[in-house]
């Protein structure tokens, strides 16, 4: 599917289920090998969160993805088919305000994995639809300097 700005969007549904890893393989097949890792923790949370929490696991219920690369980012729109929610209020506490993340419960860790691996997390009003980005330029940015330093033919002293 092509949008009115030219991006080209990829599309993908599956019924709900936690076996996600062919899932996860695809939409990052062509991700930076350097943030593969971390953005695969990333999407299994908010897949699970769709399948489980959205669907309530019913495999008559679909979980669908639109996902795209758009110049230094990649998206991930991620919908389910349930009722959606609201973030309970302590959910909306970050444990970086100096709160146990253990005392959050799940609710509380699954969100802040989001928010601490995506650069962008947006919900729908509705609250059965999240928008995820992730810029990989700072990646391809910080890898140059570094493999400018580590593979430079003149010795660098640090004091």
């Amino acid at each position: 599917m092509t949008s009115s700005t030219g991006v080209k969007w990829d599309k993908l549904s599956f019924a709900s289920t936690l076996y996600l890893y062919p899932i996860i393989d695809t939409l990052l097949e062509h991700a930076p090998v350097a943030i593969r890792d971390e953005l695969q923790l990333g999407l299994q949370e908010a897949l699970v969160n769709a399948a489980k929490h959205g669907n309530s696991l019913d495999p008559s219920k679909h979980v669908s993805v639109q996902y795209a690369k758009v110049h230094d980012a990649y998206w991930w729109i991620i919908t389910d088919q349930g009722s959606g929610f609201e973030i309970p209020r302590e959910c909306r506490v970050c444990p970086d305000d100096g709160i146990d993340i253990d005392v959050m419960g799940d609710c509380g860790r699954g969100l802040f994995i989001l928010h601490q691996i995506f650069d962008q997390v947006h919900w729908s009003s509705k609250g059965n639809e999240v928008l995820l980005c992730k810029r990989f330029s700072r990646w391809s940015n910080w890898l140059t300097w570094c493999q400018g330093i580590w593979f430079s033919k003149d010795t660098m002293a640090i004091s």
